[in-house]
């Protein structure tokens, strides 16, 4: 039988949670054990308080532990915090004015530096979605006890600065610590949707920093060998996919980026290849089947096809590949362009390169 993965919430809901809980410390005097949020979708969820204490009779900091579910992310298990601060009555508004929220950072909480995402620089690298729920879970207890005055949050990750450095915060210009994220407020299993809100973000970067052309790779170690073959682009100019091929090429269309570059190991070569649209194992199992149909395409040589059909991974049979018949990884270089191109909805221009196992480039559609 099947386990149903847990979900989680997002950094967001736990910022959001926090302030709740902080606010509702200061008007009741007594810490709440949890509190119900309102998540973007329009739902609700019952999250629990971590700690609570009241500084003054208008300030109060509340923590929330973030919970990933079956998805956890470097976040899972922070701690989130709010600091609640209700302004004097002198800055109160006018009853018929809108109600004023004001959001910062604190300790651990990024602040962007770069153009090209959602929150332009010099702002807290807080989105727009746990902005309106943060606002939302304020508005909540300040309606509830009828009250019209202006309060500051101030988020803060005491952990942040260390577990930014696990994250590609850097590279998209958030700098100081973690931003504070959230498109549902529910982390789905599998979703992964800190990764592909990442992936939109270095895109939008990319865009903003006036490239035409991106580099993407499937993670840190092809990102460093791309990085030395392209000495000549900036940083922005990379991108990491992780296993999201088709979704990654998606977004670069939408961004209307007329040159990109899939920088690859042999392994997730060949599933591009085959125009599989997510590349991770539990997506896709890698079979060798469509590889050696393909060796024998292009070799005529039937008993080699075998071996590679009976091969132990994807890196051994690029082993086998590489000593007899190099022309077969070239053949997989020239597929994994078609396989790109029916995922864009641009006529971009795309370029293949296969690095092998130490970083050498065995294969470049550009010269070959």
């Amino acid at each position: 039988m099947t386990k149903k993965l847990r979900t989680g919430f997002t950094t967001g809901t736990a910022a959001a949670a926090a302030a709740k809980g902080a606010l509702l410390m200061i008007l009741e005097k007594k810490a709440p054990s949890q509190v119900s949020i309102t998540l973007l979708t329009g739902d609700t969820l019952k999250i629990g308080i971590h700690s609570c204490k009241r500084d003054d009779e208008t300030k109060a900091t509340c923590t929330v532990i973030k919970d990933g579910g079956d998805d956890p992310d470097v976040t899972h298990k922070a701690e989130i915090g709010a600091i609640v601060k209700m302004l004097s009555s002198d800055d109160s508004l006018n009853r018929k004015s809108a109600l004023k929220v004001v959001i910062t950072a604190g300790e651990g909480v990024g602040r962007v530096t770069k153009p090209g995402l959602e929150v332009p620089p010099g702002e807290p690298a807080i989105n727009p979605g746990p902005r309106k729920m943060i606002t939302q879970a304020v508005d909540d207890i300040l309606q509830k006890y009828s009250l019209q005055y202006p309060v500051q949050v101030e988020i803060f990750v005491p952990q942040g600065k260390k577990l930014a450095e696990k994250t590609l915060n850097a590279r998209l210009g958030i700098l100081g610590g973690l931003s504070i994220l959230g498109t549902t407020g529910i982390v789905r299993p599998m979703s992964h949707d800190a990764f592909t809100a990442t992936i939109k973000s270095a895109l939008s970067i990319a865009q903003a920093s006036g490239l035409d052309h991106v580099i993407l790779t499937t993670g840190r170690r092809s990102e460093r060998f791309a990085q030395t073959y392209w000495s000549q682009l900036p940083e922005e100019a990379f991108i990491q996919i992780g296993d999201f091929f088709k979704m990654s090429l998606e977004f670069a269309s939408e961004k209307k980026f007329m040159n990109i570059s899939l920088a690859v190991f042999f392994g997730k070569a060949t599933k591009m290849a085959q125009g599989i649209a997510h590349t991770h194992a539990a997506k896709a199992s890698l079979t060798l089947d469509k590889l050696s149909e393909w060796a024998e395409r292009v070799t005529r040589d039937r008993a080699f096809s075998q071996h590679i059909r009976t091969a132990n991974t994807a890196r051994h049979a690029f082993e086998i590949i590489q000593k007899k018949y190099p022309e077969v990884i070239f053949y997989v270089g020239k597929q994994i362009i078609k396989s790109a191109k029916s995922f864009l909805h641009s006529k971009a221009n795309i370029r293949s390169v296969i690095f092998d196992y130490t970083g050498a480039v065995v294969f470049d559609s550009a010269k070959s």
